[in-house]
């Protein structure tokens, strides 16, 4: 009795008490198992991440730390313990950027609506037809629907949404529509279906067609047609029945510039075939001018080649290969053919293969073409004229090859001229000179006021005069007892007291670097972003005829304009054992115009701190550029105006054996000096200079 009440009571806990016996037991079966296997090679990497190297006395080591491996000397190394490295969120370096959510949960995640109905109706049916695939299919969407017409009427049904393109032709107005859902519907809809008004539609099957298409297919899908009539190949869709298009916006757009190419073929096919027709009547008209068929010049309606009336005036032709050009800029033999004139050369010889094949098939096939000779030149009156020399690989219909070459002429004409509408301009506008100034220039700089005085100060020129004074750091120690630019700053005085209303203003400015940005820079910030500036150099002679085409020419957000200046040759060149002319006349004797010189410019303000705001991204590249490159650089490269660079017969320079900087760089210092070498004289007097010193020739 006391063994079955027993019983009862064990029973219960029995698995329990099992359990944890046969717990205890594997336990103790596991730990003898990995102990005995610790001397096998396999294992023993296993053994050390697990309790340290065989036979060490270690044990095995603790879960949470990291073991470094062995000593030289086999010993094990001590287990580094974690630590907690706490995060510190870094700084952040401006304010945070506003994050655009927007407005709706759909908009966000690119959610469109399924279906956009398009109905095409006209100014007869929009009242009725249009009224009825209104009340029938409008209520049963879950999208939207819009009706497009050709005709503006004032009167339109209630409560429809009606598009009005101005054109009843049924393919302008399909196209019109089209483009009107591509600029205003595109991002909101998958699915774009076009039908006439004279269609009924079930709306309940249409709905359940595109609840089965994928948004992402490209689809075009409707009751085909064949074009009837003209080359054009291909099917397409009758907007009777209706057709559906898929959103994908790349598909709207091949779609739309298929449509634009078809139209513009067309007008195309129309424009050449007018060109022929007025080259027939030009034939059939010089066959009864006097000078007969002479007066039909190559090619038919282009203006006749230029005539030089003189050998000076003879236009040059200039020759190139497939890989070089032989006039180059910089006045190299020989230079590389890149950028456009390669695209010109390539081109022109494309055109040349079409044509020839044109004339010569069916009878002989031309190919593998080679540019042997090319010529071209620039012909202001008409365009650019070509000559080129063409070997080809010539087959004939039996077969026969033969290498031939041809020589081919062609005409690149001018397009039509269009007057380009400029801002307005006056000749009111104050002109602020800016003279830099350094101590080389101090002599000149009193010749240079003597000028202004007469020819500004006292005909009441609207014009401030502004001179900028850079000393050097040995200079300017030494401006309290020496300074280099005082008999400049005591003529200034006296020209002031002499014309009260005359303000001569100048800055001192210490400097290392004797680059015209640094200078420009301190100046721009003391004037208002209004001011026009005009930069000259001490040896420029001003008058009011230049200076009201520097306020002509000079447009604020629009046009700088850098002058060519004629420049004087040395009087003793020009004029030997003569007496210089005070104002000489502008002849190739007296001197030419400087084109290597961009010392004047006339410019606004505005345009200028634009200009170097531009800029700044590449100074943090390249902090030199302030000293490589001049003013006219920085417009051409940062200013995004249009750079207007034009001789200016109203603007001299009297001849002076200027001192080019070597501080300057590499490139201003190099056209300084060719700038002085070319200012020395025309080839035909230093020629005959040359002639008269050589012994034997003073006769």
């Amino acid at each position: 009795m006391r063994i079955a009440m027993l019983v009862s009571l064990i029973r219960p806990t029995g698995p329990i008490i099992v359990g944890i016996s046969l717990g205890f037991t594997l336990s103790l079966l596991s730990v003898t198992w990995v102990d005995e296997s610790c001397d096998s090679d396999w294992m023993g990497a296993a053994d050390e991440m697990l309790i340290g190297q065989p036979g060490s006395s270690k044990g095995a080591r603790k879960p949470s730390s990291i073991s470094t491996g062995t000593t030289e000397n086999g010993n094990v190394e001590e287990d580094f313990e974690p630590r907690i490295v706490p995060y510190n969120k870094p700084a952040q370096e401006g304010p945070p950027k506003k994050v655009f959510r927007a407005k709706y949960a759909s908009t966000e995640l690119g959610i469109h609506e399924r279906l956009f109905v398009s109905v095409f109706t006209s100014k007869t049916t929009i009242s009725t037809l249009a009224v009825a695939i209104n009340r029938t299919l409008n209520h049963h969407l879950d999208g939207r629907l819009i009706f497009f017409t050709g005709t503006r009427n004032r009167k339109l049904p209630n409560g429809m949404f009606v598009v009005a393109h101005g054109d009843e032709r049924p393919v302008p107005n399909m196209f019109q529509s089209v483009r009107y859902l591509l600029e205003h519907h595109i991002a909101d809809y998958d699915w774009f279906f076009f039908v006439q008004d004279d269609t009924y539609t079930q709306p309940e099957r249409l709905k359940t067609l595109v609840s089965h298409l994928s948004m992402d297919l490209q689809l075009y899908m409707g009751h085909p047609g064949e074009f009837i009539g003209g080359e054009t190949q291909g099917r397409y869709c009758h907007s009777g029945p209706g057709f559906l298009l898929s959103h994908t916006e790349n598909w709207i757009n091949e779609f739309m510039y298929r449509l634009h190419k078809h139209f513009t073929e067309i007008e195309l096919q129309k424009t050449y075939e007018e060109i022929e027709k007025l080259q027939s009547e030009i034939k059939n008209v010089s066959k009864v001018a006097v000078d007969g068929n002479k007066s039909a010049l190559w090619p038919i309606g282009i203006t006749p080649p230029f005539e030089p009336k003189s050998r000076f005036e003879v236009l040059r032709w200039d020759y190139f290969t497939e890989d070089s050009f032989f006039s180059c800029v910089d006045g190299a033999p020989k230079c590389q053919l890149n950028g456009a004139d390669r695209d010109d050369v390539t081109d022109v010889i494309k055109v040349a293969v079409e044509e020839l094949n044109k004339k010569y098939n069916p009878f002989v096939q031309l190919s593998a073409p080679r540019l042997v000779n090319g010529y071209r030149r620039l012909d202001h009156t008409r365009g650019m004229e070509y000559t080129l020399d063409l070997q080809f690989q010539a087959t004939t219909e039996s077969g026969h090859q033969k290498s031939i070459t041809l020589r081919v002429h062609l005409v690149r004409p001018l397009s039509q001229v269009e007057i380009i509408p400029m801002p307005y301009v006056t000749e009111a506008t104050r002109v602020h000179v800016l003279l830099p100034l350094t101590s080389y220039d101090s002599h000149a700089a009193l010749r240079f006021l003597d000028h202004c005085s007469s020819n500004l100060f006292e005909t009441g020129e609207n014009a401030v005069l502004n001179f900028l004074f850079t000393y050097e750091p040995a200079e300017a120690q030494k401006v309290s007892t020496n300074d280099v630019f005082s008999e400049v700053k005591a003529k200034i005085t006296s020209i002031e007291h002499r014309y009260p209303s005359v303000k001569v203003s100048w800055i001192s400015i210490k400097t290392e670097s004797p680059g015209l940005l640094r200078i420009l820079d301190i100046v721009s910030r003391k004037h208002p972003v209004e001011t026009l500036f005009l930069l000259v150099t001490v040896d420029t002679m001003l008058n009011s005829e230049f200076l009201n085409r520097c306020r002509m020419n000079a447009i604020s957000g629009w046009q700088a304009f850098f002058p060519i200046h004629f420049q004087e040759y040395d009087p003793g060149v020009a004029y030997p054992d003569q007496v210089p002319p005070a104002s000489p006349d502008l002849v190739r004797e007296v001197g030419h115009f400087d084109r290597y010189t961009f010392e004047e410019g006339c410019f606004y303000n505005y345009d200028y701190m634009s200009s170097r705001t531009r800029m700044s991204g590449d100074l943090q590249e390249n902090e030199e550029l302030l000293e490589s490159l001049d003013l006219y650089d920085v417009f051409v490269q940062y200013s995004g105006l249009h750079v207007f660079r034009a001789v200016e017969p109203a603007l001299r320079q009297a001849y002076r054996n200027r001192t080019c900087d070597p501080r300057l760089s590499e490139d201003v210092f190099h056209r300084c000096l060719q700038s002085n070498l070319e200012s020395q004289g025309s080839r035909s007097q230093l020629a005959m200079l040359i002639f008269e010193q050589e012994p034997g020739n003073n006769t």
